[in-house]
């Protein structure tokens, strides 16, 4: 059975930050395009950023750009996401999904592209 589960979440001064984990289990990730999303109350899911699954390329929201970084250990089966100089605004819970196929060859920013999903892990960031 296919798991992922977010940890690393958290109450954050504005400009401070964190690292969020997303520790895969029930197949080989390091196959797979992953993603981060996030999604604050009252608004749709939105995309933060991709990584491919070699790790050889990512995309990222313009609203994280320069801020936000993710990376992969294939090893570990663990998808990372470094967040710096967090913003009131990127309060949300953020969530870490899987792609359904092996080697996609384009990153996915909607969330109905990814098959996989964890339970999330809230962020709060305090102004």
């Amino acid at each position: 059975q296919v798991q992922l589960v977010e940890s690393g979440g958290g109450l954050v001064q504005a400009g401070g930050s964190l690292r969020l984990s997303c520790a895969a289990s029930g197949r080989t990730f390091s196959y797979y395009n992953m993603g981060w999303f996030r999604q604050a109350p009252g608004k749709e899911r939105e995309f933060v950023v991709a990584i491919k699954w070699s790790g050889s390329s990512t995309y990222y929201a313009d609203s994280v750009k320069g801020r936000f970084t993710i990376s992969k250990d294939n090893a570990q089966n663990t998808v990372y996401l470094q967040m710096n100089s967090l913003k009131p605004e990127d309060t949300a819970v953020y969530y870490c999904a899987a792609e359904l196929s092996k080697y996609g060859l384009v990153l996915r920013v909607k969330p109905d592209e990814y098959a996989y999903w964890g339970q999330g892990t809230q962020v709060t960031v305090s102004s």
